[in-house]
């Protein structure tokens, strides 16, 4: 089967309408996420961004659904009471570019219209978008200060340690993305924050998020050496109480085929904030004994033992800059 940008969405715009039918409570449906530009495919494989708006609260948050090995719909279930602000909306960090642009499935009653029009009003004045940029701020900061006091943050690393980390520097990271853009891709997290770096202004951060990542110090040949280890967890976890929605078995080619892609690209890097994410959501359900090379490549990466105190240091100086950086934006515009 040849699948193509034009064949995916024919396969959201059907989705969307089964689902309206077979489901009187839907109030909206629209499609976000990497579909909608130009080329969604990394490493051949990609997955369709479905958000179904209810007008209860839906029993199931999120929903994978296998299409082709390679292909797979993502939704996400969410109530109609979760849009009843739409002018607060526009400056949350994730919502506001997600509503801003999205494409329209299905919509009863002039649902969406009404809230994107909410949403768009004033979305790009400074005021909101550094507001966005602040809330992910704050956010990340707040889990850095949740472990300063945290006893288990120490030594050996923990899945729940790390993942608290990874929540840290992946808001730290989106407070400058939301300064010219949505929220960063998890496949190409650090593929197009280089970017969006640069055009803040800050190219420099670009390689600070590598080191807080341990990522300068490793190689292509490395990195593809844990891949069959990375593997083995991933389909150990899928199913399992618990899991991350993230760690399905439809998803598997989704992640594999895009590290294989990244490894043989010019930056191949970039497939260490993917590769480390997944891998930790899917130790944090395995027991203890099937941790062990999860542990490994954290201390490959120098995110383990004394090292991750460094980490932790790093991270701080990290968010001070996007702190000034945000100040001084906020001065320079009067606000």
């Amino acid at each position: 089967m040849r699948i193509t940008r034009e064949t995916l969405l024919r396969i959201a715009k059907e989705t969307a309408q089964k689902r309206a039918m077979s489901d009187r409570g839907l109030v909206a449906a629209y499609l976000t996420g990497s579909l909608l530009t130009p080329d969604p495919f990394l490493g051949g494989a990609t997955d369709i961004d479905l958000v179904l708006v209810h007008e209860e609260t839906p029993k199931v948050r999120r929903e994978i659904v296998a299409v082709t090995p390679e292909i797979h719909l993502d939704i996400v279930h969410a109530a109609r009471s979760e849009y009843n602000n739409p002018k607060e909306l526009r400056v949350h960090p994730t919502l506001g570019p997600e509503l801003y642009n999205p494409m329209w499935l299905y919509e009863t009653k002039h649902f969406l219209e009404f809230v994107q029009a909410a949403v768009r009003t004033k979305f790009h004045d400074p005021a909101n978008v550094l507001e966005r940029a602040r809330l992910n701020y704050e956010a990340a900061r707040q889990v850095w200060l949740g472990m300063q006091t945290n006893p288990s943050a120490g030594t050996p690393i923990s899945p729940d340690v790390m993942q608290q980390y990874l929540l840290s520097v992946g808001r730290a990271a989106d407070a400058i993305a939301v300064l010219n853009g949505g929220p960063l891709a998890e496949r190409r997290f650090l593929l197009e924050f280089p970017k969006r770096a640069e055009a803040a202004g800050k190219p420099g951060l670009a390689a600070g998020l590598l080191g807080l990542l341990g990522a300068h110090g490793v190689d292509a040949a490395a990195l593809g050496e844990a891949l069959p280890e990375w593997e083995k967890a991933f389909v150990d976890a899928a199913g399992r109480p618990r899991v991350h929605a993230s760690i399905a078995a439809p998803r598997l080619a989704y992640y594999k085929l895009a590290f294989h892609s990244m490894l043989a690209g010019e930056t191949p890097q970039a497939v260490v904030w993917p590769l480390l994410h997944t891998w930790t959501l899917a130790a944090q359900v395995l027991p203890l004994p099937k941790q062990s090379k999860w542990t490994a490549f954290c201390d490959l990466l120098g995110l383990a033992g004394e090292a991750f105190a460094e980490r932790l240091e790093g991270l701080d100086r990290f968010l001070d800059t996007i702190e000034e950086m945000l100040e001084g934006m906020a001065s320079s515009q009067g606000l």
